[in-house]
């Protein structure tokens, strides 16, 4: 598997980028114009033009797209081809829910209306579901059940839209119960049929000049609860108020993961030297204190996805 594409950037690999001049990738309806650079094509970057014309095809096939859209990587990619090639038979479903942050949503507004792409907001009523506030460790699963059933219904309601969503190839290695919900409900998942990982999806964002092309992984906010602490409106609060600090302060990958009343921050390792810098480190203490945390902790594992999984038994992989 590729490594992901923003990585090898940080070690001089946008040297070896290419761009094919003036490459023009077809669709059945439009043209969708590459950025244009000065470097020779890599196998991998033919691989992955490969993979995008294949994508073309197969969402061409389906005639009406409906896409489960959050704003992220992978989905903005999605909703962006779609679009390109099916015009206004491509639409926009987007969640709205306590557990989502609001700058997410926003960045979702934002990018339809700079395409011109009708979005449709679905608002997720989780939080008024014991079995999902319980948290246990299915509530992804029990999340995407109930989200992806009203979603479906949105798009029948639209025009009998088809409705995908964004997960990628390299999400089939990973423990994600919400894709058991997905496959229930006959939710198609192109960017895995077409095999995408996630560093092709990056490399073709930016080939697409898509601001997203780098933008950091992320999960909602439920994921940042430790199994069987129950998720409350106050609790999510506390975690978006402190992701958006380390947001502000210049970091660009991280989680603030939630243990009762103690913060353990997740950070990029290469930002640890920022993190405990005087007044840096004394900012963060005192935020995250005003904000509802008694206690604030450094993971000196760093970020990592899924590690509120690490409780689990070995025999179920990671999630977030």
């Amino acid at each position: 598997m590729a490594p992901d594409i923003w990585q090898r950037r940080s070690t001089g690999w946008q040297k070896e980028i290419i761009n094919d001049k003036n490459e023009i990738a077809k669709t059945g309806l439009e043209e969708i114009k590459l950025e244009e650079t000065e470097y020779e094509t890599t196998e991998f970057e033919e691989i992955a033009l490969e993979k995008l014309e294949n994508l073309k095809k197969y969402l061409l096939e389906k005639g009406r797209i409906a896409v489960a859209f959050s704003g992220g990587v992978d989905s903005t990619f999605l909703l962006k081809v779609a679009h390109d090639v099916l015009k206004d038979n491509a639409i926009a479903i987007t969640a709205t829910a306590e557990f989502v942050p609001d700058r997410e949503l926003a960045e979702s507004k934002q990018f339809c209306e700079k395409e011109d792409i009708h979005q449709e907001i679905c608002t997720g009523e989780q939080m008024k579901e014991p079995a999902f506030t319980s948290n246990p460790p299915d509530r992804c699963y029990i999340c995407k059940r109930a989200l992806f059933t009203k979603m479906k219904e949105i798009a029948v309601e639209r025009g009998d839209f088809v409705l995908v969503e964004g997960s990628n190839a390299d999400d089939c290695h990973d423990y994600r119960p919400g894709m058991k919900a997905i496959k229930e409900l006959g939710v198609l998942s192109p960017l895995q049929e077409i095999n995408l990982s996630k560093s092709e999806i990056r490399f073709l964002s930016e080939k697409l000049k898509l601001s997203t092309w780098d933008k950091p992984s992320y999960a909602c906010l439920a994921s940042r609860f430790v199994y069987d602490e129950n998720i409350t409106t106050e609790k999510l609060s506390m975690v978006d108020r402190a992701e958006q600090l380390l947001l502000d302060l210049g970091f660009r990958q991280f989680r603030v993961r939630l243990h009762g009343k103690m913060a353990r921050i997740e950070i990029l390792p290469e930002e640890f030297d920022k993190i405990i810098e005087e007044k840096v480190r004394t900012k963060i203490t005192s935020k995250f204190r005003e904000y509802g945390f008694t206690y604030v902790s450094l993971d000196l594992n760093g970020y990592r996805t899924g590690s509120m999984n690490e409780t689990l038994q070995k025999k179920t992989p990671a999630d977030h």
